[in-house]
């Protein structure tokens, strides 16, 4: 006979209370503890089996609501009908050409590409990097379907929703501090400079911190909300001395970060002054994730079917947003990610970047232009003149000139190549040998062959040097980078089969490289 769990526990339970001991000796004691340990635990475990049965109920309601892992799956990214089958670009890697198959018949999906896969429960894990009883929670709240609560004490901290619920709470206590209370005048003047109309003020639903250390957390707690979840939610910092929760954001504007889901997710805060740090954000809680969130998406997904605009700070995409350039977005105090690239994609064909013209802003629109290129999006460059970024740009020329900006916006390439021209005076010998090296660099790293002829062929010209010649030494440089790559590959997969049965570090075949450093060190200690 095959028993679970609680019939185990429940029969040694069994066999230890019919021994014959004397409970006033110390092996006595012994045993009369060890049962009321096995009682415990026989109590336990049927709470267990009686939680898998409600669970086991959920995934069968799952599975005959609206929760098909085509509707999720094509939440995320744009699917494409395959014969039976859809198939589109895997949201967990970066990919032009797409690999990510659904098979409607199984409910399930597999990348031949990085080689994820599975059903509609481990999607929403990986694509919302949250573990498996949230992932039921999210599909069964999109199913209409009630999970049970576990009021167990070794339930992990506030949930989602709970952190959802009180910062909707604090923006409600932000934006009433910024338009009705004596202490956001200052904050209204600011605003007020900024010429930001009341109507965008309301649409953004901005707000404004007092300058105060303890304001958000009194109100927060007198609507039910603990200090654990104010500090797990990154409305408040502890008090190193005191042990106290004091408010994290003081004296700063407001701009509530909101998912597509229409949830506020997040906060971001900026300062009236001189200041630092200028902004403060947000850090990542079980609501919310910098790398998948991007400001103003919320408003943007309706309007940049055809192109969107990338931008680096609140106030620009407030200030487009304002001057009916609704298709604009920002990161969210953190430079553009992979995870990022691949939100966007699902949205636009066309990226139009309009980061700030300093160094900090060139080195960035390079990140962002290879990793929206890899997704298979097209990348254009704005080049802004007598102005620093979008929002005084249009406060100094106007909405109209701004869109004539937008339309003549360069390609990627077309601004690489302006820069490296600029960089060099390919005049002399040595510089010109510099800037063919690394214009040769920038057209290797492109995956269409067309790309790469197209561009050889203008940067031969801008260049001054021979198309032969050129093309040849992209190849060569291409050869080397795919010999790197594969060379690279092919270690980490004879270090993943070494450490495949190590069964003292079984994360070892997970990320090798990071074991081999950990045995190094441990090396030198030992």
């Amino acid at each position: 006979m095959i028993m679970n769990i609680t019939e185990k526990v429940s029969y040694i339970k069994g066999l230890v209370e019919g021994m014959n001991f004397d409970t006033t000796t110390n092996e006595g004691k012994v045993i009369s503890a060890i049962i009321d340990v096995l009682n415990d635990m026989a109590m336990e475990f049927e709470d267990i089996d009686s939680e898998l049965d409600d669970v086991a109920d959920i995934i069968s309601d799952l599975e005959e609501s609206v929760c098909d892992i085509e509707d999720i799956v094509s939440g995320y990214v744009k699917l494409t009908r395959k014969g039976k089958n859809l198939v589109g670009l895997c949201p967990f890697h970066s990919e032009k050409t797409p690999s990510c198959h659904i098979y409607s018949e199984t409910q399930s999906f597999y990348c031949f590409g990085c080689g994820a896969g599975g059903d509609v429960i481990t999607f929403i894990m990986k694509a919302e990097n949250v573990d498996y009883p949230t992932a039921l929670e999210i599909l069964a709240t999109r199913a209409g379907i009630a999970i049970p609560q576990d009021n167990r004490e070794y339930q992990k901290g506030p949930s989602r929703e709970r952190i959802r619920e009180m910062n909707t709470a604090a923006a409600r206590f932000f934006h009433h501090c910024l338009v009705n209370e004596p202490c956001g005048a200052q904050a209204r003047e600011y605003i007020a400079e900024r010429k930001l109309a009341g109507a965008t003020v309301k649409h953004f639903y901005l707000g404004y911190a007092p300058n105060d250390f303890g304001m958000l957390r009194d109100h927060l707690r007198k609507h039910g909300f603990t200090e654990e979840e104010m500090i797990v939610g990154f409305l408040c910092g502890k008090s190193e001395k005191t042990g106290r929760a004091y408010d994290y954001f003081r004296n700063r504007v407001i701009f509530p970060i909101v998912d597509t889901s229409r949830n506020i997710v997040a906060f971001g805060g900026r300062v009236m002054d001189d200041s630092k740090p200028k902004y403060l954000n947000t850090s990542d809680t079980p609501a919310f994730k910098k790398s998948k969130n991007l400001f103003a998406l919320n408003y943007a997904k309706d309007h940049c079917a055809e192109q969107l605009i990338l931008c680096e700070g609140y106030m620009d995409v407030i200030a487009l947003h304002q001057a009916g350039f609704e298709n604009a977005v920002a990161t969210l105090g953190t430079a553009i990610t992979e995870e990022h690239a691949r939100i966007i994609a699902k949205y636009t064909k066309r990226v139009i970047i309009s980061y700030d013209s300093d160094k900090a802003g060139v080195n960035a629109d390079n990140k962002a232009m290879r990793l929206l290129g890899a997704v298979g999006v097209e990348v254009r460059v704005l080049k802004m003149e007598g102005a620093k970024d979008p929002d005084e740009y249009i406060k100094k020329f106007g909405a109209a000139s701004f869109k004539s900006l937008v339309e003549q916006s360069r390609t990627g390439f077309e601004y690489k190549l302006e820069a490296v021209a600029q960089k060099y005076d390919v005049s002399q010998t040595e510089q010109k040998l510099r800037a063919v090296a690394e214009i040769v660099g920038i057209i290797s790293d492109y995956y269409s062959g067309v790309e790469r002829e197209v561009y050889v062929m203008r940067a031969a010209e801008k260049l001054g040097v021979s198309v032969d010649a050129l093309t040849g030494d992209v190849e060569k440089q291409r050869n080397k980078k795919l010999w790197e790559i594969k060379n690279e590959q092919t270690k980490e997969a004879h270090a993943s089969i070494r450490d495949f049965g190590d069964r003292v570090n079984p994360d070892a075949a997970k990320n090798p490289r990071a074991a081999a450093a950990e045995e190094t060190i441990l090396g030198l200690l030992m």
